[in-house]
């Protein structure tokens, strides 16, 4: 059964997406987000719940989580309606060819599923700026080929912070002058645009092995980094939740 044919059978879809950081939660009606919040870890059951209560259409969950995330959750959600807990063991629309595919993260199984479904005969390179800097490549085949992990734009500060002894823990802020005359301009400078040159680096690179590739950023810091970029991209905040719905509706089978 192909994923538009049961796609028709959804009413509403739940999506649970536990990061580092944040819980994000979502609503989809077919492939339209109709609500989305972010929450602390602490308050997820509670803000699962009112959102089961004013959606009283939803008759799927997906649950995704890279971080330790309270179980109960699970069976809260469960009294509402039907639910999937994203793991290895679900089924993929692509092509697996991860060498590790048991530790492949959730969040990615995520990101390749929504790039499959978005570009289906091209590739696609997904990068995902939160806690931490994921890139994950799926072909014209429909192949997820794996990707790289790089420390995020908010752990490039803390790592200043926390492994000297002087140096400030700073927020990101707009760049006046690539040459910092200062502290604190200096680790804007560094932070900022080390982690800039390291995207245009691997867009380069990418595309210098994969033909018309297509670039889409995601992720908490993917607007305050997409203008920075010289590379032409697509920034789409709602790419993994996207992704966690398509998953959803291939599970179902």
């Amino acid at each position: 059964m192909g994923y538009r044919s049961i796609y028709d059978l959804c009413i509403m879809n739940l999506i649970i997406d536990a990061g580092n950081t944040l819980v994000k939660i979502a609503v989809f009606n077919r492939d339209k987000i109709i609500f989305r919040k972010e929450t602390e870890a602490s308050d997820a059951i509670s803000a699962a719940k009112e959102t089961c209560d004013n959606y009283p259409k939803i008759g799927w969950a997906i649950v995704s989580s890279v971080n330790n995330l309270d179980p109960k959750l699970v069976m809260v959600l469960s009294i509402y309606c039907k639910v999937h807990q994203l793991s290895h063991r679900s089924n993929v629309p692509f092509k697996n060819s991860y060498a590790t595919p048991n530790t492949l993260g959730v969040d990615r199984m995520a990101l390749a599923t929504a790039a499959f479904y978005r570009n289906p005969k091209g590739n696609t390179l997904v990068i995902d700026a939160g806690t931490c800097i994921t890139y994950d490549m799926v072909n014209d085949y429909g192949e997820y080929l794996g990707g790289g992990i790089s420390p995020g734009l908010g752990m490039r500060f803390k790592a200043l912070n926390q492994q000297t002894a002087n140096l400030p823990l700073l927020e990101p802020q707009e760049l006046f002058d690539f040459v910092g005359n200062a502290t604190e301009s200096c680790i804007q400078s560094g932070v900022i645009n080390g982690i800039c040159h390291e995207l245009d680096g691997f867009i380069s690179q990418y595309r210098s092995r994969f033909l018309h590739l297509t670039v889409i950023l995601t992720g908490g810091d993917a607007q305050f980094l997409s203008k920075r970029l010289k590379n032409t991209i697509f920034a789409d905040s709602n790419f993994l939740l996207l992704g966690l719905n398509y998953l959803l509706e291939y599970n179902k089978q």
